[in-house]
């Protein structure tokens, strides 16, 4: 009973005040369904098809719906919690709203059920089977998987590989110009998922937008672990991995400074990775890209609520390297699922009834189809990320932590530092990226894009999309939003800004390489290479 007394409460007052609007609301509805009021227009995209209007059982059971949906969130937000006990309670209540919908079954979903009245039921037939190979396959299919092929209609940038060990690939791309800058530019992509989310198609490719910049471009291809390496570390990851990358960049190209990008999770290995050479005496970056990148971990956006200390444990209990069965994979399915759930109307239901109920095979779409092509990582590594970084926060502080045998600093990276930050990222909010720019010392430079994590990144100016924020004056206040306060938006998108910053640190201009990588580091096979084609 004590412990009872503890649980998250509502205090009488806030609920009688809630359960005194929901009465109001539900006879409201009530009465519109007599037809004694208009009844009111409905803006969910779940039930904008005719068919739910039409119908007024089922018109009725949408407002009812709605309005429970928003009578629960009320409810949620007013529990008497700490922040993060609240949050888990809102993403809770919201997971059984989106799953409870009317829409995502066939019996209240007039839509599905014209649908299979209209075709004699050939659309339940085909949902059917659509299910069926989403059993096979594991997975709800966001897209069609069968028209993609990785190497034939994405990631099919000219390149090759000219190193590779049991962590990663390195990709050399083919030059496009006639002559190339002296610093070459190394990109590390994240470890979850893989590389060719900068290489989708040539017109939304990041990586040929910088081999047409005239850079001479290099690229990590991460390997999609399997049980033989399910022991490394992050550790590993910095050493054997972007450390290595780094070494055969500079000996490839005979240039001491290279510059450099990291993208999410791949832009704090590569953080973590110049730190330890700074600390080694050497400053191999000429520049350094971080595009919504965590390194401050203080807001962690919606992925907070998924770590405390007692899911950490579990984590390193099961797959970490002190674990009763020895390390073992994360597997990339469960990572996949997690991501999908943070938007489940947009990536898991949207599909459920599209997929199931019509009998709609979901559209060819490259972003999806990279979506769905997960990784695994190994629990080691993994669980020191959840650790030191989500749950301790620790990267940010200096010394605080000893990675490859040497106390962390990130301060101590002497380059100039481009960071990029997406407005709606519910993964990296935008402010936690800004938080970046209070880490390092030298020069830097925030610019604030549209859209979400990826979206907002892949974001190519022919296009002609979107449109990205940058300030007035070279300040970076430690409060994001009194930056906010002084930028200008610019339409379309923020390469643009981006490459010529670039550009001012890549040296001069010189006759593009006739081959890829150097009599020791000889071309090992035409790019993507075998690595990102293994399937978690």
């Amino acid at each position: 009973m004590q412990q009872m007394t503890h649980l998250p409460q509502i205090s009488p007052a806030t609920l009688a005040e809630l359960q005194a609007d929901y009465l109001k609301q539900a006879a409201a509805l009530w009465n519109s369904a007599l037809g004694q009021s208009d009844v009111p227009a409905v803006s969910d995209r779940r039930f904008s098809a005719p068919e739910w209007r039409a119908n007024p059982a089922a018109s009725f059971m949408t407002q009812l719906y709605l309005l429970n949906g928003r009578t629960l969130q009320q409810m949620a937000a007013a529990v008497e919690a700490d922040d993060k006990t609240r949050a888990r309670i809102k993403f809770a209540v919201q997971q059984f709203v989106d799953a409870a919908s009317p829409s995502n079954f066939l019996a209240t979903n007039p839509e599905a059920q014209k649908l299979a009245l209209d075709s004699h039921g050939e659309t339940l037939a085909r949902g059917l089977q659509q299910l069926w190979g989403d059993v096979q396959r594991g997975h709800v299919s966001q897209t069609d998987e069968s028209a993609f092929e990785v190497g034939k209609n994405v990631a099919t940038t000219a390149g090759t590989v000219v190193f590779e060990n049991e962590l990663f690939q390195l990709i050399e791309y083919a030059p496009l110009t006639p002559q190339v800058h002296a610093r070459p530019f190394l990109l590390v992509p994240p470890c979850i998922n893989k590389f060719y989310i900068l290489d989708l198609q040539p017109d939304n490719s990041l990586i040929r937008y910088a081999v047409a910049e005239g850079h001479r471009v290099f690229v990590v291809s991460w390997r999609n672990p399997d049980e033989s390496v399910k022991h490394l570390t992050w550790d590993d990851y910095v050493e054997q991995g972007v450390v290595q990358a780094i070494r055969v960049v500079q000996a490839i190209s005979g240039q001491d400074q290279i510059n450099t990008l990291g993208f999410c999770v791949g832009g704090t290995l590569l953080a973590c990775a110049l730190a330890v050479l700074a600390a080694r005496g050497e400053q191999p970056a000429a520049s350094l890209t971080l595009l919504t990148t965590l390194l401050d971990f203080a807001d962690n956006g919606i992925l907070d609520i998924f770590v405390d200390e007692a899911s950490v444990r579990l984590r390193e209990a099961t797959l970490g390297p002190d674990s009763p069965k020895g390390p073992q994979l994360l597997h990339g399915q469960e990572l996949a699922t997690t991501f999908s759930f943070l938007r489940p109307n947009d990536l898991v239901w949207n599909y459920v009834v599209g997929n199931y109920l019509k009998g709609e095979a979901p559209p060819a779409f490259d972003l999806l189809y990279w979506n769905g092509d997960s990784t695994n990582l190994p629990g080691p590594m993994y669980c020191w990320y959840l650790r030191h970084t989500y749950l301790q926060n620790e990267l940010k502080v200096p010394g605080r932590l000893t990675v490859c045998g040497e106390k962390l600093d990130l301060s101590a990276i002497a380059c100039p530092v481009y960071i990029y930050g997406s407005r709606e990222d519910h993964i990296v909010p935008w402010q936690a990226a800004y938080r970046n720019t209070q880490i390092f010392k030298g020069p830097r430079r925030f610019v604030m894009g549209a859209s979400g994590h990826i979206a907002g990144v892949i974001n190519p100016p022919a296009k002609g999309k979107r449109s990205h924020w940058i300030a007035k004056s070279t300040a970076l206040p430690a409060d994001p939003e009194a930056w906010l306060q002084g930028a200008t938006e610019h339409p379309g998108s923020w390469w643009t800004d981006w490459s010529a910053w670039l550009a001012s640190h890549a040296g001069a201009k010189k006759p593009a390489p006739k081959a890829p990588g150097s009599r020791k580091y000889k071309a090992i096979e035409p790019a993507p290479g075998r690595y990102v084609k293994v399937k978690a």
